[in-house]
Formats: structure tokens, sequence, C-alpha cells
């Protein structure tokens, strides 16, 4: 049974942890729930804000409107063939459980993604990715339900429009649907991505030298535990910025000043610079104001170490895209969601 309630504190539902409060909080169960409070006044008169894992925002106040939690669940394969196999993942399954699905059924493609937190229905909105990997590799469908009209609406990979930790529904369709589920295209013979960050190097030291799915996986998990603070012990949303793109000619010009600068080569002769390691050069590592910080192992994550106010991490952020810019002339782009 769906209840509306009123003035409801978001601190469980969002890896911050910060002590906000919704106006009206629902919790959604399927695609029919859904459609039931599109029809109630409460709907109809306020903003909707739709939270999933609550693992990529950041609050800087109370929510003056409707809190929708989707929780919808289930995984199931609704088809395969002799190379792929296509799974139909509920929006409010969590991202991690869905990973150790996908490695315990030998299906691979998202094993560089293992312990990423939040929900599935994140993935494709944010194009979430790490260690070479990003879900627009392997996103068939999404699927979702027009906030206005109710009616279901299926967007190929194409229409999603992935870019760099973007996507359609971030922009033009921001706040216009509510998706409810994610169908993924597997591979039944995997291709390994170990190249990137410190994937070969994690092998190693488990002594594998021929990896599967599985030890992929597992050294991921190794590799972000040894780096990125658990949200359920100091509240964080993971990396804060992304990583900036710029043109050779500018990569060059920074190099000539500062020739230890973290860098990766693109496709289109650009660049992507390491943004954490250009803030730990500003000297924010390990930074606190407060109970706001910086995280000790990882400059790139901004955390809550306990009683901080979003509008106390976010002036840390906006303290550290000033730094950046005014000691390396690259503009730092938050990757967390403000409210």
């Amino acid at each position: 049974m769906m209840l509306i309630q009123p003035d409801v504190s978001l601190k469980k539902y969002h890896t911050f942890g910060t002590d906000v409060y919704a106006r009206f909080f629902v919790e959604i169960h399927s695609e029919q729930e859904f459609k039931e409070i599109q029809q109630h006044d409460v709907f109809k008169k306020n903003t909707i804000l739709v939270l999933g894992g609550g693992s990529n925002i950041l609050f800087t106040k109370n929510v003056d409107g409707l809190v929708i939690k989707n929780s919808l669940k289930g995984v199931e394969k609704i088809k395969e063939d002799d190379t792929h196999v296509f799974v139909k993942v509920a929006a409010g399954e969590v991202w991690h459980s869905f990973v150790l699905w996908c490695v315990a059924h030998n299906l691979g493609g998202v094993e560089n993604l293992s312990l990423i937190p939040g929900c599935v229905g994140a993935s494709p909105m944010q194009n979430i990715g790490a260690y070479g990997v990003e879900i627009k590799e392997v996103c068939h469908q999404v699927q979702a339900l027009d906030m206005k009209s109710g009616e279901l609406r299926v967007f190929s990979n194409a229409e999603c429009e992935f870019g760099y930790r973007e996507s359609v529904f971030k922009h033009r369709y921001k706040n216009g649907f509510f998706i409810t589920a994610v169908v993924f295209k597997l591979n039944k013979k995997p291709v390994f991505n170990t190249s990137y960050g410190a994937i070969e190097q994690e092998l190693k030291k488990m002594e594998i030298t021929q990896p599967d799915i599985k030890a992929i996986s597992k050294a991921v998990i190794s590799i972000r535990n040894s780096k990125l603070p658990n949200p359920a012990e100091i509240g964080n949303a993971g990396s804060f910025f992304k990583n900036p793109e710029i043109s050779k000619k500018k990569y060059e010009q920074l190099k000539e000043k500062h020739p230890n600068v973290v860098a990766y080569p693109l496709e289109n002769e650009a660049y992507k610079l390491a943004a954490g390691w250009l803030i730990e050069q500003c000297g924010f590592k390990g930074k606190r104001i407060g109970d706001a910080g910086v995280h000790t192992q990882q400059a790139l994550v901004l955390v809550n170490y306990g009683a901080a106010q979003g509008t106390e991490i976010y002036k840390l952020s906006q303290q550290i895209i000033e730094a950046v810019l005014n000691t390396f002339d690259v503009l730092l782009e938050r990757e967390v969601n403000i409210y």
C-alpha cells in the first residue's frame, strides 16, 4: 500500500547523509503504483524529485515538493543469441548486486564497474564509468514512464545520447521521465579490459595470470576499497568532479609548466586530466573544514565526517574549483548533482 508521508528526513536515503527533509515522500514498488501516484493531488501540485540510491546528489536545502523513492525490483533474462544475453533489470535494484549477479552467471561487460554505489536506474542517466568501461558499451535500452502522461517509452542506446557522465536524461529530459528498467547486452564470451588504472597491478598481486570476470571484479573491489571511503561509514558520493578534457595544445602547454601532470590521451587528439591530481597539487587532499572534507586517500572524493551541511560541502567544492582554475587554468565540473 502506497503511503505519501509529510516531512520525512532524507538522511538515510542519500549517501552524503546530510540531514534534509522532504515536504512529501513516497516509495514506489511498481509501474502501476507510479501511475496511481500521478493521479494524486500531491503529485500534480508539487515539484517532483526521483531518488534511487541517492549516491550522486548533494542536498544544500530541504526539498519543498514530493520525493519519489524508486524501489522497483527484478532481474530477468529476456533473450539471448550465440554471443550475447539481454538482461532486463528494474531501476531500484542495487547496482553492485546486479554486477555480482553478472559475475555469478559469467556474463561480461560490467565487471569493471564493481562496487559503484547507487541503483541501476541512475546508471544510464550518468553514463557511469570506471576503469576504462562505461554504461554506454552495455546499455541496450532504457525503459521509462513519461512524468506527465504516464506512457511507457523505450529509449535505444543511440537515443540516450551518451557522453562522458552525460545522457539525454540529465539535460533535455531532466525530470521528464521515471526510469523503470534498463536492458543490458552482456557478453557470453567476454573481452577483458585490464589496461586502465591499477587493475593489471592488482591482478599480479593476486597472482592471476589468466584473468576471468570474477578475478577482474575482485581486483576492482580491492582497488576501490583501498582508495574510496565506504558511504556507510563516511558520507560521500564517490568522485565529486569529472576528469576534465582538454585539447592537445593546452595539454602541451600544461606539461611544460607542470611536467608531472597526470593525463590520458583520448581518441580525438584531446587529453583527459586526472582531477584528483590537480586537486592534490592545490593542497586539498585530506583538508577538513568542520565536518566537510576532502578524503585522505583520494582527493576526488569530498566527504561528510558527520554533521556537515550540504552548503558547507558545496562551499568546499567551490574553493577547490577556484584553486584549480587559478593554478592550472582548468575549470573543474562537478559530477555530483547539486540540489
